[in-house]
C-alpha cells in the first residue's frame, strides 16, 4: 500500500507504516512540538543506578525526604527498558563494562549518562590496574559528578543541569562510534592479568627475603 501526501512541497510515498514513521518523525522535529516533548521528557528524567563502590549509599540519600528528588520528576527504577538515565558509581572491570554496555543498549531513546564519583571518572585508587575501565570509554557520559562520594545536593544538582538541557533542546543521540575498540576495550585481558601477577609475586618474594 502507497500513501502520498503532498503538502507545501513535503510528499511521503512508500508502505503505509514507513510514511507513518515518516510523517511522525517530521512531525516531532517540527519546533513547537518538539518543545514540547523536551519540555515532558525534562521532567521525566528516571534513573537507573549500576553500584560498585560506597556512591550507591549518597544515591539513596539523593531521594530520602530531605532532598526529595522526585519533586524534579526523577523516579528511580530497576528496570533499564523504564528508565531514560544511567548513573554509573563506582570503578568498572572489563567484565562490569559489558554489563554497563547491556543496560545502556536496552534503554530507550532519549537516553542520558552521568558518571557519579571519582572512582566512575579516573578509576580513583584502582586507576593504574590493568582491568579498569573508565565510564566515558565505553558510554557517552553527559555529566560528571566529582567527589569521594559526591554529596546528595551535587548529585539533584546534575539531575537538574540535565534537566535543563533537554528542556532547551540541547541533547541529540550519541554513542562511542568505534565499537571494535569497545569490544577489545571490554574483553578480558589476560597477558596483562598474567604480566600483573608475575610482578606481585616476584614483589613478595622480595619481601620474604
Amino acid at each position: 500500500m502507497e500513501m502520498a501526501c503532498p503538502r507545501k512541497g513535503f510528499m511521503l510515498v512508500g508502505r503505509l507504516e514507513e510514511a507513518a514513521a515518516k510523517a511522525m518523525k517530521w512531525l516531532l522535529e517540527r519546533k513547537p512540538i518538539k518543545s514540547l516533548l523536551d519540555w515532558g521528557i525534562s521532567f521525566s528524567l528516571w534513573p537507573v543506578h549500576l553500584t560498585t563502590s560506597c556512591c550507591g549509599a549518597e544515591f539513596a540519600a539523593v531521594y530520602d525526604p530531605k532532598y526529595d528528588s522526585e519533586r524534579l520528576g526523577s523516579l528511580p527504577f530497576t528496570h533499564p527498558r523504564n528508565t531514560n538515565v544511567l548513573l554509573v558509581e563506582g570503578t568498572l572491570t572489563r567484565k562490569m563494562a559489558r554489563a554497563a554496555r547491556l543496560v545502556w543498549e536496552q534503554m530507550p531513546w532519549p537516553k542520558f549518562v552521568i558518571a557519579m564519583g571519582a572512582c566512575a571518572i579516573t578509576g580513583g585508587i584502582f586507576y593504574n590496574s590493568y582491568n579498569i575501565v573508565r565510564v566515558n570509554q565505553i558510554l557517552p557520559v553527559d555529566y560528571y559528578v566529582p567527589g569521594c562520594p559526591p554529596t546528595p545536593e551535587a548529585v539533584a544538582n546534575a539531575l537538574i543541569k540535565l534537566q535543563e538541557k533537554v528542556r532547551k533542546g540541547e541533547w541529540k543521540p550519541r554513542d562511542i562510534e568505534d565499537k571494535k575498540f569497545l569490544e577489545e576495550l571490554m574483553a578480558p585481558h589476560y597477558e596483562k592479568a598474567r604480566r600483573h601477577l608475575e610482578l606481585l609475586a616476584r614483589t613478595q618474594r622480595t619481601e620474604r627475603a
